[in-house]
């Protein structure tokens, strides 16, 4: 049994913070959004920041540490299948990061979370809140646009849900994945599937990277908040 450093301080300040401003939004807009005096527009504040934090996720898929990279862990839909019949039947291969299914679940989270946080800078509820974009669209778009942004937040109600799931079905299993999003490291049981990145050595490196994209994201929501 070995215990490695998966996941780095960006992946999980980007978790936490995403579990934080996800559940913030919907309380506002599910609920009549008590203390708050007008919470549709803490709604939209949470997504200004929200779509900050996307932003970065996205980029450190690009160049950040090696398991919080999407070429790292999207496999062929042959591989998912495969991953989610052992699964099922049997006690699943070791990963180190993301699994097989697990990987294509953050994609597609991610894109609907994206879609939804850049839809509600477009949108108006004609009273008291108007988006910054808002002006760059025709009402008939806008209305478009404020639809598929409910039906998306339904859809995101079933992922997080399948999500929440799947962190149950890990658990039975005997895998704690939300331990591990807090410390860092997972403990395996065996040799991963993937094999254990080196890569998290280099954690100054790593951490610079991260603070100069954390500076370049809040810019678009430095300008979104004060718009």
């Amino acid at each position: 049994m070995t215990r490695l450093l998966v996941w780095d301080i960006p992946i999980r300040f980007f978790h936490w913070s995403l579990v934080a401003l996800v559940g913030l939004s919907f309380y506002t807009m599910k609920t009549e959004g008590a203390p708050f005096v007008f919470p549709i527009e803490v709604h939209a504040r949470a997504g200004y920041l929200l779509s900050g934090l996307l932003l970065f996720r996205w980029l450190w898929g690009l160049l950040g540490s090696p398991h919080a990279r999407f070429a790292r862990f999207l496999r062929s839909p042959g591989s998912m299948i495969a991953y989610g019949r052992r699964l099922v039947s049997a006690r699943p291969p070791v990963f180190a990061g993301h699994n097989p299914l697990g990987g294509a679940m953050v994609v597609v989270m991610l894109l609907s979370l994206t879609f939804q946080a850049v839809s509600g800078l477009f949108l108006t509820d004609d009273i008291f809140f108007t988006a910054p974009l808002n002006g760059l669209a025709g009402g008939d778009t806008v209305k478009t646009l404020a639809s598929l942004h409910s039906l998306n937040a339904n859809l995101l109600v079933a992922l997080i849900a399948g999500h929440l799931l799947a962190l149950v079905l890990h658990r039975l299993k005997g895998e704690r994945l939300v331990g591990a999003m807090v410390t860092g490291r997972k403990t395996l049981e065996g040799p991963p599937e993937d094999e254990p990145s080196q890569g998290l050595r280099r954690r100054a490196a790593s951490l610079y990277l991260a603070l100069g994209l954390v500076v370049l994201c809040a810019l678009p929501v430095i300008w979104l908040w004060s718009a």
